[in-house]
């Protein structure tokens, strides 16, 4: 419950004091390519239920949906503008709203796609299922693009042990180091 609250009041905040540059990344957006500005995102959410997860769009919109591990060039997809929106992470500040919605947190297992069957398949025999997917996890910090599947869900499983609001707390902050750094981003 005191989770949720602080989602919400975090994320209301987030989107208040971001407001200005959101819409300016979303004008860059669709002077830069074709296409709306927020791609919407089929994920799988809490206890398997597919959502739509908002991102500022940094691919051509005729893109696979996939991970982006298994297009092959995946350079060749991202925008010009899409390569700078990824590398600092501003591509997931619409993610947001989905947390204020209540379809995420801000911390908790990243949402796999919908068509991540593996992965989702892995959490769902560890019980990582019942988590509200979030914006960063303890697997962001610890690896992120670099992890392979079962890793990932290896520390989403220590997440799921070990959550309380301090480690949340500890998450987000070591999420700002990494992203300052672009740690663990390939594509």
């Amino acid at each position: 419950m005191i989770k949720r609250l602080v989602d919400i009041v975090l994320s209301l905040i987030g989107i208040v004091i971001l407001s200005l540059p959101l819409l300016l990344i979303s004008i860059l957006i669709k002077l830069t390519s074709k296409g709306p500005a927020i791609h919407w995102s089929k994920r799988i959410g809490r206890n398997n239920k597919i959502f739509l997860m908002p991102k500022f769009r940094s691919m051509f919109v005729e893109t696979p949906q996939v991970a982006t591990h298994l297009l092959k060039n995946t350079e060749s997809f991202v925008t010009p503008l899409g390569k700078f929106l990824r590398k600092t992470s501003f591509d997931e500040i619409p993610q947001l709203y989905s947390v204020f919605l209540g379809d995420m947190s801000l911390v908790g297992p990243r949402p796999a796609l919908f068509n991540q069957d593996d992965l989702v398949a892995l959490r769902t025999e560890k019980g990582i299922q019942n988590l509200r997917p979030g914006v960063t996890g303890w697997a962001q910090i610890n690896g992120r693009d670099d992890l392979p599947i079962p890793i990932k869900v290896d520390f989403d499983f220590q997440y799921l042990q070990k959550q309380n609001l301090f480690f949340d707390f500890e998450i987000l902050f070591r999420t700002v180091f990494k992203v300052l750094k672009s740690d663990g981003i390939k594509h």
